[in-house]
């Protein structure tokens, strides 16, 4: 049996360069992935419609006359480890399709000490995301009160009137907006509200 001969080690440091070159590449390729897997996911929801995320950033296109009608009701939760009263100051509103509607929610912090909250949101049933256009709001950036203060949070909102064209739309009649208010966007994504979240779209400061 002819010996193998024995691999050159310049050669062989080389692979040993390029194998772990791979490697590193292939494990930094995963954790990028998963570091974008959440906003990836939020930005196609609030592009399609998809799971009850409202469609983002487009203006109304005003409702024709004779445009029917929706009631859209407001809710509100607080996570337990964030000191604030969180509520909608009205409970629904009748929105004509294509108008668009500006509605209210108020925020109290009752801690002794400034206290910041960050809220995430989805529309219900899941099926009229891509009808449900949010062209302002206070979710997703940082709303710090301080203590004891109490502000009002604007969110401006259309209905689009495809909504009544839609078979698997056209019998609805309320569409609800659910926002939910965490300590942290840490918390929300622990919680999983944020595969149901869109983007924010609109700055529109506390009142």
């Amino acid at each position: 049996m002819t010996p193998r001969p024995r691999p050159d080690p310049a050669e062989l440091a080389r692979r040993n360069r390029r194998t772990g070159m791979v490697a590193a590449g292939v494990v930094a390729g995963m954790v990028g992935l998963s570091f974008a897997a959440v906003p990836l996911y939020s930005l196609f929801c609030a592009v399609t419609g998809f799971n009850g995320t409202p469609m983002l950033g487009q203006a109304a296109p005003g409702g024709a006359e004779g445009a029917g009608h929706i009631t859209v009701r407001f809710s509100a939760n607080t996570q337990p480890d964030l000191p604030w009263r969180f509520l909608p100051e009205q409970n629904s509103v009748s929105v004509r399709y294509g108008d668009e509607q500006m509605a209210f929610y108020s925020a109290h912090n009752s801690a002794g000490v400034p206290v910041t909250g960050v809220s995430t949101y989805n529309v219900t049933p899941e099926v009229v995301g891509p009808y449900f256009h949010k062209t302002a709001c206070f979710c997703f950036e940082a709303q710090t009160l301080g203590a004891g203060e109490t502000v009002q949070m604007p969110l401006s909102f259309w209905v689009d009137p495809k909504i009544a064209q839609d078979p698997n739309t056209a019998d609805i009649r309320t569409i609800t907006i659910n926002y939910t208010f965490f300590r942290s966007l840490d918390d929300a994504a622990r919680a999983g509200a944020l595969a149901k979240a869109g983007e924010h779209v609109g700055r529109r400061a506390i009142q």
